[in-house]
């Protein structure tokens, strides 16, 4: 198996479990250590839990979201003054998560590198 495909699934596995019982930044930790069992390169170091995160953030945004008919999120859109669009504010809630993520995977990928050197 590829090894980008293990990263992301590691990410996920990882991430779904933890952010039951831990709070927000649960997805940085699980970045981390995926970043480390499964070490990247390059841009793929950030992209893939990037994408990973984004991914569960989203998913769970949306889910949580349309079980109340987008109410929540619509009012907090307007809060945030995207236009009332619970849609862009459930893309911003994953691009966080992902940035989030992609940094910490990069944190744990050049920490491998200083422990290697």
């Amino acid at each position: 198996m590829n090894i980008k495909i293990k990263n992301f699934i590691a990410t996920l596995l990882l991430a779904v479990p933890l952010s039951f019982f831990m709070p927000w930044w649960s997805v940085m930790l699980a970045a981390f250590i995926a970043s480390i069992l499964f070490p990247l390169e390059k841009g793929a170091a950030f992209f893939t839990p990037f994408c990973a995160i984004l991914l569960f953030w989203g998913t769970y945004a949306f889910l949580l979201s349309s079980a109340n008919d987008f109410v929540l999120a619509k009012k907090i859109a307007t809060l945030l003054n995207l236009g009332g669009s619970p849609y862009l504010l459930i893309i911003a809630t994953g691009t966080i998560g992902g940035l989030a993520a992609g940094i910490s995977a990069m944190l744990g990928k050049e920490l491998l590198a200083f422990m290697k050197n």
